[in-house]
């Protein structure tokens, strides 16, 4: 229901209603106020409730479902860090409190809409497309009293705009020569190694001395994103970087993501360098494989894209550096 109260000179109005989050706005008159009031529990109110109920638990939480998902379903992912980080925050939210078999597009349509003033369009289009696998498992194995996944029948914000960040003028060595100054040794050698193979930071983690073939010169990489594995042929700098370490444990670079991630932020802020991210290296590397001359299927076999169109998302070419290779042409 919905209330009306004296700010000072203004009126604060609010409306509270069972499942939903609560709705306040001030005016500078009462009646403007009240008015509003109505206008909003009418509009939320009409929203069409499930009525052909599957399951005997009306009592069942969308809060409850997203903790059966993240028990069962996420440990499976690669990604479950996050994903548990994310589920466990919905959790947390006013919309995780709402009863899963009273759940409309309505709710959803308000969490994707506050959501939207706060972050960007794809973080919430990726918020909203784990929420709808969250559903749909609830619907096909535990019958939570939805027929229709609700997400389906709303309008998701934009797809992902890749990222086009590239290093610029001496970028590179302003990192290296702050990550040089790190206590942990292995921060410089990590953004160099980076930058020269095009793996993934969690690639760079996982990779072992055994998985190092110093005749062939290539890092084999196991379990890697999208399930497969693949061998990384070194390039000269990158095998430099590997002779100049010891063999202190099993692992080439022997920290933890976390220690990686602080320590990159540390050095971004030394260096006075912004908007770069550790992935960005990746980019990096393989615009700059595709600038040295090599094919796509050269590129693609360094990198492990099975799509092509999602190789040239990675991909930021620029002009000014295949300007020069108009001269075999003349």
């Amino acid at each position: 229901m919905g209330c009306v109260r004296r700010r000072g000179t203004k009126w604060n109005a609010q409306v509270r209603i069972a499942g939903w989050r609560s709705f306040t706005k001030t005016f500078e008159k009462k009646s403007d106020a009240l008015d509003w009031c109505r206008e909003t529990e009418t509009a939320i109110r009409s929203a069409p409730l499930n009525t052909s109920q599957t399951s005997p638990n009306l009592k069942f939480k969308f809060k409850d479902l997203i903790e059966e998902y993240r028990g069962k379903v996420t440990p499976t992912h690669k990604g479950h860090q996050s994903e548990t980080y994310r589920l466990n925050r919905f959790a947390n939210s006013w919309i995780g409190r709402v009863k899963v078999a009273y759940l409309t597009p309505r709710h959803f349509e308000q969490y994707r809409n506050d959501r939207l003033a706060l972050v960007k369009e794809c973080t919430v289009r990726g918020e909203l497309t784990l929420m709808k696998r969250v559903l749909d498992y609830g619907i096909r194995t535990l019958g939570v009293g939805l027929t229709d996944n609700p997400i389906q029948f709303i309008e998701l914000p934009s797809t992902y705009t890749p990222r086009t960040r590239r290093l610029e003028n001496d970028e590179f060595e302003k990192l290296l020569n702050n990550a040089l100054k790190q206590k942990n040794s292995f921060i410089a050698p990590i953004i160099v190694f980076a930058v020269e193979t095009g793996m993934r930071r969690s690639e760079i983690l996982k990779l072992r001395w055994s998985d190092i073939n110093r005749d062939e010169r290539t890092a084999k990489l196991t379990d890697t994103k999208n399930g497969d594995d693949r061998v990384v042929p070194l390039t000269r700098n990158a095998f430099e970087v590997l002779e100049n370490l010891k063999k202190e444990t099993e692992f080439v670079f022997p920290i933890s993501a976390n220690c990686l991630q602080l320590a990159w932020r540390r050095v971004k802020k030394n260096a006075g360098i912004h908007n770069l991210r550790f992935h960005d290296l990746r980019h990096e590397s393989i615009s700059r494989f595709f600038e040295h001359g090599l094919t796509v299927p050269e590129v693609a076999l360094i990198s492990g894209h099975k799509d092509i169109r999602q190789l040239f998302r990675y991909t930021h070419l620029m002009p000014q550096r295949i300007s020069g290779k108009y001269k075999v042409f003349r």
